[in-house]
């Protein structure tokens, strides 16, 4: 228990820090505004309204799509939940003292439920619609950036959030695939 506290003080110590290097950047204050609408790209509500455009518009992939997406985040919606109420990680803004940018829906931060959606989405997108994929990693990693730039998780949050939404979707593309 001892060194598994020491590995965990280890780590939290190392992603505070690369927090407040990310927090000490010249510009964040403009970068604010383009990660709060890049975070707001990342609301549950635009992969259910675009889920179904794939579906009505997207033929049989696009129905797939859908459907392995519905279990997806069957699996990323609670396991997110569990993990965020069994750590109980601080957000970096109360636990280091900074402002938010904005102030987030949960009190949590480990894991970053918008990475960990934005990565199930880029997933699935790049199983069922490969030319696509750069875009949507692309935009996952903003995603996940705008969070820390945002003042509402640390780095660590946001690798954590990946695994787990790269993790549902493998699971759901395979029980679907």
């Amino acid at each position: 228990m001892i060194k598994t506290t020491l590995i965990l003080n280890k780590l939290h110590s190392a992603d505070a820090h690369a927090f407040r290097w990310c927090a000490a950047r010249k510009h964040r204050d403009q970068l604010a505004e383009i990660s709060r609408w890049i975070s707001r790209t990342g609301d549950g509500p635009w992969y259910a309204a675009i889920g179904l455009l794939f579906a009505a518009f997207g033929g049989d992939t696009g129905w797939w799509f859908f459907l392995t997406g519905l279990l997806a985040y069957g699996l990323d919606v609670p396991l997110y939940v569990l993990l965020k109420k069994s750590f109980k990680r601080e957000r970096p803004f109360v636990r280091l003292g900074s402002s938010p940018y904005l102030l987030p829906s949960d009190e949590f931060s480990f894991p970053s439920g918008h990475t960990a959606a934005a990565t199930v989405w880029a997933t699935l997108i790049s199983a069922y619609f490969p030319p696509l994929a750069p875009l949507a990693w692309c935009w996952a990693l903003a995603v996940g950036a705008s969070r820390v730039l945002l003042g509402v998780h640390y780095p660590g949050d946001i690798a954590a959030g990946m695994v787990l939404g790269g993790s549902c979707a493998a699971v759901a593309l395979s029980v679907v695939g």
